[in-house]
C-alpha cells in the first residue's frame, strides 16, 4: 500500500466522522437512503415489470441514489454556514422529512406499476403527484434559504469554496425552477412522447428533446461548483492574490457551468435529443 492510499484511508473515516458531527440526522438519512438504493436494484432483478418501458424499480433506484447524495451535501453545507436553531432544524428534518416523502411514493408507484410523475390518469394518482410538487416547492424554498444564508453572511471560509457554494446553490435553484416548468408541461419529452427510446441508464430520449438532461446537469452543479472552489481553495492557498485569482476561476466555471445547464435547456425545448440515435 503506498502512501496515498494510506492517506486516503485515513481522509475516509475522518470526514464520515465530520458528517456525523455536522448532523447526524442528516447522515443517517443518507445511509438509509443508500442502502434502499441496493433493495431497489435487487427488486430490479427479480422484478421484470415495466414502466414507461423502462423497468419499474429503475427510477425509485435512481431516486435514491441522488436524494442520498443531496443529503450528504447538505449535510456538509449546513456545517459551512451560521445558522439560527430554529433555521437548523428546519434545513434538517424539513429536508428529510420532505426527500423522504418524495422516496416513499415514488417507490410505491413503483411498486404498484404505474410512473410517480405527470400521472394523472386517476385521482389517487393525481393526488399523490400534487403532493409531491408541493414536497419538493418546500425542499426548495429550504435551500433557497440556506442559499440566502450564504450570500447575506461572509462565512469564514476561503473566497474560492464560498463562491463555489454560492453558485452552486444559484444553479441548483434554477434547475429546480426547471423541474417545476416540467410538471407545467405534464412531461419532460418536446417533440416525442414521454417513454420512448433513451440512452442507457438515464434513459434520456434519443429521438426528441428531453428537460431532464438540463435538469440532471443543474442539480449536480450543487456538488460539481463547491467542489472546484475547495480544490482550488486548497490548490492556491498561501497568498491573497493567489485566493483572488482562484475565486475569479472559480466564478467564470459557475458561470460557465450555468450556461452550459442553459444550453441543454433551450436544445431540449427545439425538441433536439443530446444524442440523436
Amino acid at each position: 500500500m503506498n502512501a496515498r492510499s494510506i492517506t486516503t484511508s485515513r481522509e475516509l473515516p475522518r470526514s464520515i466522522e465530520e458528517l456525523l458531527r455536522r448532523s447526524p440526522v442528516l447522515f443517517t438519512a443518507a445511509v438509509v437512503h443508500l442502502a434502499l438504493l441496493v433493495l431497489l436494484l435487487g427488486l430490479a432483478s427479480l422484478d421484470e415489470r415495466l414502466v414507461l418501458g423502462v423497468n419499474a424499480w429503475i427510477k425509485p433506484a435512481k431516486f435514491a441514489a441522488s436524494i442520498a447524495i443531496y443529503l450528504l451535501t447538505i449535510n456538509w453545507l449546513i456545517g459551512d454556514v451560521a445558522l439560527p436553531p430554529r433555521g437548523r432544524r428546519a434545513v434538517v428534518w424539513g429536508t428529510v422529512a420532505l426527500v423522504s416523502f418524495e422516496m416513499i411514493a415514488i417507490s410505491m408507484q413503483a411498486a404498484r406499476g404505474v410512473a410517480s410523475h405527470f400521472n394523472e390518469s386517476s385521482p389517487f394518482d393525481a393526488a399523490l403527484f400534487a403532493l409531491m410538487g408541493i414536497a419538493i416547492l418546500a425542499n426548495t424554498a429550504l435551500a433557497a434559504y440556506l442559499a440566502h444564508r450564504f450570500w447575506t453572511t461572509r462565512p469564514p471560509l476561503p473566497a474560492p469554496y464560498l463562491w463555489g457554494i454560492r453558485l452552486g446553490l444559484v444553479v441548483f435553484l434554477l434547475a429546480c425552477a426547471e423541474g417545476a416548468f416540467m410538471s407545467q408541461q405534464s412531461g419532460h419529452s418536446v417533440g416525442v412522447a414521454d417513454g420512448g427510446p433513451g440512452l442507457p441508464i438515464v434513459n434520456w430520449s434519443t429521438r426528441g428533446g428531453d428537460l431532464r438532461a438540463a435538469h440532471f446537469f443543474g442539480m449536480h452543479g450543487l456538488q460539481a461548483i463547491p467542489l472546484v472552489g475547495y480544490w482550488l481553495s486548497a490548490r492556491e492557498s498561501g497568498s491573497a492574490p493567489r485566493a483572488r485569482r482562484a475565486a475569479r476561476w472559480v466564478i467564470a466555471f459557475g458561470v460557465g457551468y450555468g450556461a452550459v445547464a442553459l444550453g441543454l435547456f433551450l436544445m431540449a425545448l427545439a425538441g433536439r435529443p443530446l444524442v440523436r440515435m
